[in-house]
């Protein structure tokens, strides 16, 4: 829901020649300065608290017909004004109350179409809309991005366009980036001057996704690169749809539309990057009707545990009694879903459910403990089906799917999203799109789109060593910015760097168990995976004390120290109670939280910190409690890759 407190609004109509074609736009706090030239081409720069952050970076899109908007284009109308509003997410990722004031300027063209600037005070933005009679193609857009020598960027490199968008980010001089090399957004540029600026898209729908491509010409630059539509394709297997012939165009299109936002966020303090909600603020508002069957929660996760339970007087595997099993821990536990990860259905067919499972019974024996039951497919699968298939979930009264390996993000994928999400509201299941593009505001349009990945996540331990605690520290202000992360924490078998190994079947993290536990608090997911085995859980029952408490979606976030790749300490709150985490790279690190965000009163504090042996044996932790007040200020230590988490409560 959006409440519209403000708006002010200036409409010039006038002949084109009293139009200046040179205009600035400010943010409201004034710090932000966009200044934009509409001569014979259109480019724009962006200045923060007076330093130039964006060089003139040219802006155009090119349709059929050898048309292209943003060269020697006529103004002939401009409108100018602020808005002020106050949006309440249906599923609260980091505020309950999101508030959101900008200025804007848009310029409309002759030729019906028209160009949005908006600046807000942590950010600014663009985008393209057009209103012509006639469907039309877009053979490409240039956008544009100027930086300056010396500095630097997190490159998320791509080696190709048909991607699940899970990489590391490496650390690199722009003018080091090789001419033709892309990334996927978002990516983040460090300048020299000190400040952030984090590009991305918001609002993608019926359009390609952004990649940033750099330039052949400019050593400091990136351009926009997206992937043309495609026309022929080729099946490999039940999940791989290999793009074999694409167009010479990347859109086919509505003639009156809006096309996606090119966002920058721009902050000189790290720690904006984790509050900033500039994806969110210009995703298109919430289009479900009725969202109260929307239940956030956690997952007991089968898969990267492999199904790995014991103790038990049965085979486990992909079958009813071990589901049964799973079920008993969320029930135990309180946890609201379990997945059936891949498995369960034979993979041709996601209709032809395997001899080993009974969804009915797992489905009533998940309603009587309280646990609903979420379903893994490929999406492929699932396309060919879409309606039968949606139709049956909703039968069988299952909660949620979990969509994997589309890897695309062409205009038919992005379209592809779209009408899942839509079609799976309408039998009201939950939506975790997995071997997926990031995040572009879907979850805000659809909020049934609970989570998605996107990332680097834990099940990479199965595989390598990069879910590493500097890319975890790396995560927060980068790919998570975007919006939600399924980034599955919560590996119970611990291991230092030297001692780190690779075991496909009983996976192990690089990390401290506090590390693991902090990653409840710090990484965002409404939607929030148990990925280690229920066996190795119920033999932690301290661990469980938090992992059962911790909620997954927040009324306030405060981000008391920051820094990108190396650590993060932060408080959230959700109803009366405030957890407060800290997270570090392979830097041993001390800190100090003052207490003063409580309001008054005595509170129970309890803490779950790295043990005094965790530097040799990563799974060691220790769990104490005591009284604070807002004046108390604690003390903490982290070792190397490691964690610290606390529930602060109040004492009636």
């Amino acid at each position: 829901m959006r409440q519209i407190l403000f708006i002010t609004l200036a409409i010039l109509f006038s002949n084109l020649n009293a139009l200046s074609d040179e205009f600035n736009l400010k943010s409201p706090s004034g710090e932000i300065i966009i200044s934009i030239s509409a001569n014979d081409n259109i480019s724009y720069s962006v200045k923060y608290k007076g330093n130039i952050v964006l060089n003139p970076s040219t802006i155009a899109m090119q349709i059929d017909n050898n048309v292209s908007w943003g060269v020697n284009s006529k103004i002939s109308k401009k409108e100018t004004g602020s808005k002020t509003e106050t949006i309440s997410p249906v599923v609260p990722r980091k505020f309950e109350k999101i508030e959101s004031s900008y200025n804007f300027l848009k310029l409309y063209f002759k030729g019906n179409y028209q160009l949005e600037f908006r600046a807000y005070n942590d950010g600014v933005a663009y985008r393209w809309a057009t209103d012509i009679e006639k469907d039309f193609k877009v053979t490409s857009e240039d956008a544009n991005f100027t930086f300056s020598d010396g500095d630097q960027i997190y490159f998320p490199k791509e080696e190709s366009m048909h991607s699940h968008q899970e990489r590391l980010y490496k650390y690199l001089k722009i003018s080091d980036v090789e001419p033709g090399q892309f990334c996927s957004t978002g990516a983040l540029a460090d300048l020299k001057n000190g400040v952030k600026v984090y590009i991305s898209e918001s609002d993608l729908f019926s359009y390609p996704g952004m990649f940033l491509e750099k330039s052949a010409t400019n050593p400091n630059a990136f351009k926009g690169k997206f992937a043309g539509y495609p026309l022929e394709t080729n099946q490999t297997n039940d999940r791989n749809v290999k793009i074999i012939k694409y167009a010479d165009y990347i859109a086919q299109t509505k003639g009156s539309r809006t096309f996606p936002w090119r966002l920058m966020i721009i902050t000189d303090n790290d720690a904006n990057l984790l509050t900033s909600e500039l994806v969110y603020k210009l995703a298109s508002p919430n289009r479900l009707k009725d969202v109260s069957w929307i239940k956030p929660g956690k997952v007991a996760w089968d898969w990267w545990n492999a199904n790995n339970i014991y103790g038990i007087d049965f085979k486990s595997g992909v079958n009813t009694e071990t589901y049964k099993y799973f079920i008993d821990f969320a029930s135990k536990y309180g946890l609201q879903y379990v997945i059936l990860d891949e498995g369960w259905y034979h993979l041709e067919d996601v209709l032809k459910v395997k001899q080993e499972i009974d969804i009915n019974e797992l489905v009533k024996y998940g309603k009587e403990k309280n646990v609903g039951i979420i379903l893994w497919v490929t999406w492929k699968a699932l396309d060919d089906k879409l309606d039968e298939a949606l139709k049956q979930f909703k039968q069988w009264d299952v909660k949620g799917i979990k969509v994997d390996f589309m890897q695309r993000d062409d205009q038919w994928m992005v379209e592809y999203y779209e009408r899942v999400s839509q079609k799976a509201a309408d039998y009201q299941l939950l939506v975790d799109f997995h071997g997926a593009y990031k995040p572009t505001g879907l979850n805000v349009t659809y909020p049934n789109v609970i989570t998605s990945e996107g990332v680097v996540g834990l099940e990479h331990c199965k595989w390598s060593e990069n879910a590493n605690p500097e890319h975890n520290l790396t995560l927060p202000f980068i790919r998570m910015v975007a919006g939600p992360m399924d980034y599955t924490p919560g590996a119970m078998i611990n291991a230092t760097k030297q001692n780190f190994r690779i075991v496909f079947t009983e996976p192990m993290s690089p990390t401290t168990r506090c590390h693991q536990l902090a990653m409840y608090v710090v990484f965002e997911s409404p939607l929030q995976m148990l990925a280690d085995n229920p066996s190795n859980y119920l033999k932690e029952p301290v661990c469980m004390e938090f992992l059962s408490t911790v909620p997954t979606v927040w009324n306030e976030t405060r981000v008391l120290q920051a820094k990108v790749s190396d650590y993060i300490v932060l408080t959230r709150k959700n109803a009366n109670k405030w957890y407060i985490a800290a997270m570090t790279d392979l830097t041993e690190r001390n800190f100090v939280v003052d207490l003063g965000f409580l309001p008054e009163g005595k509170y129970r504090i309890d803490i779950w910190q790295d043990g005094i042996n965790a530097d040799k044996h990563a799974s060691d932790f220790k769990k104490i409690s005591e009284e604070v007040t807002n004046k108390s200020k604690l003390n903490i230590h982290l070792t190397s890759g490691g964690g610290w988490v606390a529930i602060v409560s109040p004492i009636e």
